[in-house]
């Protein structure tokens, strides 16, 4: 099985400032999640979603992608294994699954994302 690109997320200071410049430039609709977040909806029949996020704290301006694992620990051991560096690791996003940042050896940041289903057949087996 691929691992696809799932997400997007973009870092500013500024969330709706900057939902606004995103949904004037390509027609995106943008919805409050929480005071924090702004979900994206390209509005497209293919690619992918995402949101505008603030985190309150440096890195304050980032595009992170968001890769669709099966098993996320086994994935941060092997990105460890590999050279990189776990960045933030397993946090649960409440009733949809897990996401994690991690770093590659050059210190790129990508994330990686688990649904939940995936997160309980994982545990299962």
């Amino acid at each position: 099985m691929g691992r696809p690109v799932v997400y997007f997320d973009i870092g500013c200071e500024d969330t709706k400032k900057t939902a606004e410049f995103y949904s004037k430039l390509f027609d995106w609709t943008a919805h409050e999640a929480s005071p924090n977040s702004i979900t994206i909806d390209t509005e497209a029949d293919d690619g992918i979603n995402g949101a505008i996020t603030s985190l309150g704290h440096e890195p304050h301006n980032y595009v992170m992608i968001y890769t669709e694992v099966d098993d996320m620990e086994a994935y941060l051991e092997k990105i460890e294994e590999l050279g990189g560096e776990v960045l933030i690791p397993t946090t649960e996003v409440e009733g949809e699954g897990f996401f994690a940042w991690f770093a590659d050896p050059e210190g790129n940041m990508m994330g990686l994302w688990q649904k939940e289903e995936s997160a309980t057949e994982a545990e299962e087996s």
